[in-house]
């Protein structure tokens, strides 16, 4: 009997042993990953108007928005103690930050959500694409080339960045931060590298580099959903996109969004179902058995005339519709800039395009012309090209941290923030040998080289980077607007002084004074919100002066062109040079040294609990504004043409290889009359079954263009262009493609056309791929389908079959 007892309690030990290792191990794994914040993320479309506005950044005044390469968004973090403090991080694809912007949040944050959400936890920072819609910011001489103020450009981003928050706030639970670095080394080149070597030796000695090339991710995961998203920091400009685009994009960083948003929700995809309809080329259930199956199946979608299109549904059918994820936070991921402010994405380097020759070093000139010195990206000459490569390599490294980031961040989570007036800061600064010295930055104004541009976009007229001197004609001009005074004059040397924008106040106030500091602490993970642009060895003498106030071990990034924006900022050495950096380093030598000092005194703050002066409050100048930019005064077409009509069909026996571009163009009207916030102007469908249209493409994906234009300027007819380029891995099946017209809610379609692929070795048509493009209508097309990868690697030809 006793025998059998053992064999009896034999099983019952051994699986007591096991239920309790179980429990052990849930346990400590629960300990290990137990959530100690509370995280959510929020996403919200910025675009803007795309037509007629001004864009951002390289004050071409013949750059106007006409169309959309991608959608602009806002994208937003907030991280929460269960029972403390909390912090948001907001990144825009825009140019920078506004101050106007920024205050019109602040006010419906807390008409919304009370003293949550304030000035000193809520940090706003801009991408630095200089392809976004202008004429958002307050001070004058940030609008002069927008014709003012732009009051659709403005409501888009006070709107995105509040719903953006909204959405975060919503999507708060329980979850973790994590934290990873690495390094990207082909992504970025010093375009002032004159003015770096102006840097003491010694300095320059402890890196590799003349460039940050560092990029720091943060991983948010959510413990009831998994991850959910990822902000990281990296520096270099968003002026992949060159000064005569005039495609709204969020350039290098907003591509490099999109494919990591795409690429996570893919691998989402494919874990919970066996076919991903926007990559897979198995889509159509049942296929036709032979080509004149297919041919039947493409010709019997006929063209259709005008439909009413409501707003709810143009948001419902976008590719990425927040409609259709309602049930889970969608992914997350922003791209945010750094200290930039010398780093080019042009990595080729800067020519001339006279010669072909570099351009000259010192002063970036061509025969002593800047006009002619431009950087040249990977892509090179096609800038299309050279942004979506740019964005690529952030998106890589991005996705790789992303997965293999395990530093998980612990500790409290701080902020502090102050308002200082920056024209007249008193900086205490060591002298060598002992002591100290008293030294004060100056009223902001802009040096002749500003006006020179830079590799990224040149000037205009005679001016050159490294001018210490000025023009004699140029100051008469300048003269006319306002002559410096000697004390603003010596304060601002060697800069010669173009305009003295910090004394202009009329009609208002040409230049900010009072700025933003402010640092957000989540643990060990400090962020520095600056309100410029940082030269790399400007940023790293800011980091490194925090980095030693903290007692324990950071990490510590630069978000900059956050909160506001005030141009550059320079070391004293690089100030010297006066290239365009230097001339654009508004408030003096001593800029660097006072945003170095007053950084520290947050950082201490933050340190001992101490508290920091609010500081004197910016100016609300938006009842002051001014706006030239006249409004849509009418819409029309030729007589017996209606809105929606194709104006150019593709052409009648047509050929195509693969990747080639598909293109049709419609009459239209302006796309200003409705910004299709949330929504989409061009849409790509692929069928399903028998009756079941799924959107595969829209205007935020990148190989789809929305282009607007003007026969002439002050016509009142326009046109739309849908481009088209067929995907490398475009599912087999049949598609068409919707255009959204500007006249009250309206989708219009255009003809059909039927085109296969052809083998070239056999001239016969193989499975076909079958697609119709309605650009404000419907065009129906066919290719085929090649039967593996390696064949995929060949050419492919189209013929053309028909027009229905």
């Amino acid at each position: 009997m006793e025998f059998f007892h053992v064999i009896i309690r034999r099983p019952l030990v051994i699986a007591w042993f096991w239920l309790l290792l179980l429990v052990f191990v849930h346990n400590a794994e629960k300990s290990i990953s137990a959530s100690n914040y509370l995280v959510g993320l929020g996403s919200y479309d910025i675009t803007g108007p795309a037509a007629d506005v001004n864009m951002m950044g390289y004050a071409n005044s013949d750059q106007t928005a006409s169309g959309i390469h991608i959608r602009l968004r806002a994208r937003a973090f907030i991280v929460a103690e269960p029972q403390g403090n909390r912090v948001v991080f907001v990144n825009l694809d825009a140019c920078m930050a506004s101050q106007l912007v920024t205050i019109k949040v602040l006010e419906r944050l807390k008409s919304r959500y009370g003293d949550l959400y304030t000035e000193k936890n809520v940090a706003i920072s801009g991408i630095h694409t200089h392809a976004g819609p202008g004429g958002y910011l307050q001070y004058v001489v940030y609008i002069v080339t927008s014709l003012g103020f732009v009051r659709q450009s403005f409501d888009a981003l006070v709107d995105g960045i509040e719903q953006s928050i909204i959405r975060a706030h919503g999507n708060l639970h329980p979850g973790s931060v994590f934290v990873n670095k690495g390094e990207i080394l082909d992504a970025g080149v010093n375009r002032s590298p004159s003015a770096y070597l102006n840097n003491p030796t010694a300095e320059r000695a402890k890196y590799k580099y003349d460039v940050d090339k560092e990029m720091t991710l943060l991983k948010f995961v959510d413990d009831q959903w998994g991850p959910v998203g990822s902000f990281n920091w990296f520096a270099t400009h968003g002026t992949s996109m060159s000064r005569t685009n005039e495609l709204i994009s969020g350039d290098n960083k907003g591509t490099a969004a999109r494919l990591m948003e795409d690429w996570f929700d893919q691998k989402r995809a494919a874990r919970t179902a066996n076919e991903n309809p926007r990559r897979v080329s198995n889509i159509i259930q049942n296929a036709p058995g032979n080509h004149r199956e297919f041919l039947e199946l493409a010709s019997s979608f006929q063209s259709t005339s005008g439909k009413s299109v409501t707003k709810y549904l143009s948001i419902a059918r976008r590719v990425r519709s927040s409609l259709r994820t309602a049930e889970r936070p969608s992914f997350v991921s922003a791209f945010c800039q750094s200290n930039c402010g010398d780093v080019s994405p042009n990595v080729l380097g800067a020519f001339c395009t006279d010669t072909g020759l570099p351009c000259d070093f010192n002063h970036s000139t061509c025969g002593g012309k800047n006009e002619l010195c431009y950087g040249r990206g990977p892509g090179y000459p096609d800038e299309f090209e050279s942004t979506r490569i740019i964005g690529e390599r952030q998106f890589k490294k991005a996705s790789d941290l992303f997965t293999r980031a395990s530093e998980k961040l612990n500790g409290k989570i701080d902020f502090r923030h102050t308002y200082l007036d920056f024209s007249k800061i008193e900086v205490t600064l060591p002298k060598q040998g002992g002591g100290s010295e008293s030294v004060k930055t100056c009223p902001a104004a802009m040096g002749f080289a500003f006006a020179a541009g830079t590799t990224d976009g040149p000037g205009a007229f005679d001016f050159k980077q490294g001018d210490n001197t000025g023009n004699p004609f140029w100051k008469l001009v300048r003269n006319v607007l306002r002559t410096p005074s000697k004390e603003q004059t010596d304060c601002q040397q060697p800069k010669p002084i173009l305009l003295d924008t910090g004394e202009m106040k009329q009609p208002y106030d040409w230049a900010p004074s009072i700025l933003p500091v402010q640092i957000l602490k989540i643990g060990p993970m400090v962020i520095l919100s600056v309100p410029g642009e940082f030269t790399t060895m400007a940023g790293r003498r800011l980091r490194d002066a925090v980095s030693v106030v903290f007692k324990e071990k950071v990490h510590v990034v630069i978000a900059g062109l956050t909160n506001t924006y005030s141009q550059y900022v320079t070391t004293f050495e690089e100030y010297e040079m006066q290239r365009y950096e230097g001339a654009s380093t508004l408030y003096g030598p001593h800029t660097l040294s006072a945003y170095i000092q007053e950084f520290t005194k947050l950082a201490a703050a933050i340190v001992s609990g101490g508290t920091v002066e609010e500081g004197p409050q910016p100016p609300d100048l938006l009842k002051k504004q001014i706006s030239l930019l006249p409004g849509v005064v009418v819409d029309s077409t030729p007589l017996g043409v209606k809105f929606g009509d194709v104006s150019t069909d593709i052409p009648k026996n047509s050929t195509f290889k693969k990747g080639d571009m598909v293109t049709i163009v419609f009459w239209s009207a302006c796309p200003r009359n409705d910004l299709m916030t949330e929504g989409t102007f061009a849409l790509v469908e692929l069928l399903q079954g028998q009756d079941t249209w799924v959107p595969v493409y829209d205007d935020d994906d990148i190989c789809l263009r929305f282009k607007w234009s003007r026969p002439s300027k002050l016509s009142a007819q326009s046109h739309a262009t849908i481009e088209w380029r067929i995907p490398q891995l475009a599912a087999s099946g049949v598609y068409r493609s919707h255009a959204k017209e500007d006249v009250g809610i309206i989708a219009i379609s255009c003809c059909c056309c039927c085109l296969e692929w052809v083998d070239p070795a056999t001239a016969q048509p193989q499975h076909p791929l079958l697609f119709s493009i309605l650009v404000s209508a419907e065009a129906s097309m066919m290719r085929e389908t090649k039967k593996n990868e390696e064949e995929d690697e060949g050419p492919f030809f189209v013929v053309f079959e028909g027009s229905f």
